[in-house]
């Protein structure tokens, strides 16, 4: 989830060992997201995916954040097409061609870990080469964005990068929502900007936790909010992408956390963020 957090400023510094404990979480969370691409079909609703995801956080020993959360009612976000964020799980039914996102974030073992998944209902080939470059855009703006997450930088790098991609694509980044520190609370400082200018802000240093979640759209980057006061839409009806990871700076680099099991946990590797399915 990505409100504003309303924390204080100061920035946790956590331990290799809470590192480690994030890293199971994370495997958590990214076998939920791939496995509710891998039994989307449709006709399924939305609160179908959620009680998927429940159901594992269950097996898992895990607890969803967002079940709650100011109210929240669903386990995890679904957010559909021209849905940017907060999609509430319900009786909507997918369709093939759809461009379903799901926001998953839970606690393990005291700590959260937090990722967003995009797919497409029926694989690539249901949709449009247009829909197929706005996930490979936002996905690839994410990791640019995950790239600068390196001690030394500024955190504003982060941003800087992914919307210079996003622009450079002749798309718009969503500024309405920010990413977030991540630990023992699913929302800690700092507030992660998904656009620029670079070179301001805290600088970075190992044991940052952060998740990064660029939402990208193809028109115009305002959102409205529905009348269910969560879930954000574009203003124009196109449609909008969300990629999400939770990250932790080490003196090597960035570390992805919220990576599948079959990854074995290694350190920042854009051939290892591939989707399910290729786009």
């Amino acid at each position: 989830m990505h409100l504003k957090p309303n924390a204080d400023n100061t920035i946790i510094l956590k331990s290799a060992y809470e590192i480690g404990i994030m890293r199971e979480g994370g495997k958590v969370v990214a076998a939920v997201v791939h496995e509710l691409e891998r039994r989307a079909e449709p006709g399924m609703t939305t609160r179908d995916l959620d009680a998927i995801a429940a159901q594992m956080f269950a097996d898992a020993g895990a607890e969803s954040t967002a079940l709650g959360y100011f109210g929240y009612p669903g386990s995890i976000c679904v957010s559909v097409n021209e849905e940017v964020v907060h999609g509430i799980p319900g009786l909507k039914r997918i369709k093939r061609g759809d461009l379903v996102k799901c926001d998953v974030a839970a606690k393990y073992r005291g700590y959260v870990a937090d990722t967003t998944h995009a797919f497409v209902v029926g694989g690539p080939e249901a949709t449009t080469e247009e829909v197929r470059s706005l996930m490979i855009v936002s996905r690839d703006a994410l990791m640019k964005g995950i790239e600068q997450a390196r001690p030394g930088n500024r955190l504003t790098d982060i941003g800087a990068a992914i919307e210079d991609h996003v622009r450079a694509n002749g798309m718009s980044v969503v500024r309405d929502f920010v990413g977030h520190g991540v630990g023992r609370s699913m929302h800690e400082a700092p507030q992660v900007y998904h656009y620029g200018p670079g070179g301001r802000g805290p600088v970075l240093r190992a044991g940052m936790c952060m998740a990064i979640e660029p939402q990208v759209n193809l028109g115009s980057a305002q959102v409205r909010m529905l009348e269910d006061g969560w879930t954000a839409v574009t203003v124009d009806g196109k449609l909008s992408c969300h990629w999400e990871h939770t990250v932790a700076i080490t003196a090597n680099g960035p570390e992805i956390l919220t990576l599948p099991a079959s990854t074995n946990g290694a350190s920042y590797s854009a051939a290892s963020q591939q989707p399910a399915r290729s786009y």
